[in-house]
């Protein structure tokens, strides 16, 4: 018996044709015959040269903006650490000098830390040294003699510091701190007055009524002042007991400052500053 094998035909498919783009992409970079044709090609399209360049530009940059972050970084730990230092060195210095009862001596230069600080880091730093100063002192002293140190001297040199700070004329910051130094003085009589329980502007202001009428009646003038006069006269010279002790103070600390290194921010006068 024989079998027949019939072989049927297979069609042939033909493949589709290429997209337009395809084309136009072989045509541009037609495909290499050799491997290291074909590597050659493959840098052309694609340089690494700008590769590498590209990194190189954003590793400097990174590097940049770490040299930045860790410059502000030092910058705020230094001006942390010169407030701590300027607020210990006054703390200890008004606590040692109300210890040994020289005060009265050093007073003008309990102001001067908070004054370099203000100048050196700006007004924050100023009041950050201030406030760290009071602080210590309450720690050390209680809160009397920290509420002294703010009212007499810690209030006065931040303002001092922020006139210089802000290149104020001299005879309007002279003017500001004597206020300001008349206001804390006047605050210090209240606050003794309340921890004592006595009214002790109330006796300056009899004790002067009484000297200015003995005065009068020794000059042959029989005339008695007022209450509101005598008033007049204590802040009058209040005023002028504390524009006396700034002015010494500009002119102190400008001279202290110049000697140091450290160029105060307002212009002195003339003759202060051809005596420098």
């Amino acid at each position: 018996m024989a079998i027949m094998i019939r072989l049927h035909h297979c069609p042939r498919l033909c493949p589709p044709p290429p997209h337009p783009a395809l084309r136009r992409q072989l045509a541009t970079y037609p495909i290499p015959k050799s491997s290291l044709q074909y590597a050659a090609a493959l840098r052309a399209r694609n340089p690494p040269r700008l590769a590498a360049v590209s990194g190189e530009q954003r590793l400097r940059v990174g590097n940049d903006n770490d040299e930045e972050d860790m410059e502000q970084a030092l910058s705020r730990t230094r001006r942390l650490v010169e407030c701590a230092m300027f607020a210990s060195v006054a703390g200890l210095a008004y606590f040692l000098s109300n210890s040994l009862a020289i005060e009265n001596y050093f007073s003008c230069f309990f102001p001067l830390p908070i004054v370099i600080s203000s100048l050196r880091w700006g007004l924050e730093a100023g009041r950050k040294t201030m406030v760290a100063t009071v602080l210590l002192l309450f720690t050390l002293s209680g809160p009397v003699k920290a509420s002294t140190y703010l009212l007499m001297h810690g209030v006065v040199g931040l303002a001092m510091g922020t006139m210089w700070r802000l290149e104020t004329n001299w005879i309007v910051s002279i003017i500001l701190c004597s206020i300001i130094r008349a206001l804390g003085a006047c605050g210090y009589v209240l606050l003794s007055s309340f921890l004592i329980r006595e009214n002790i502007l109330a006796l300056i202001t009899v004790n002067i009524h009484a000297s200015l009428t003995y005065i009068l009646a020794a000059a042959g003038v029989n005339t008695i002042p007022s209450m509101d006069a005598i008033y007049v006269l204590f802040g009058t010279l209040l005023l002028l007991n504390c524009g006396f002790f700034i002015f010494l103070l500009h002119i102190m600390y400008t001279i202290f400052l110049t000697k140091l290194g450290i160029k105060p921010s307002l212009r002195p006068p003339r003759w202060l500053d051809k005596a420098i």
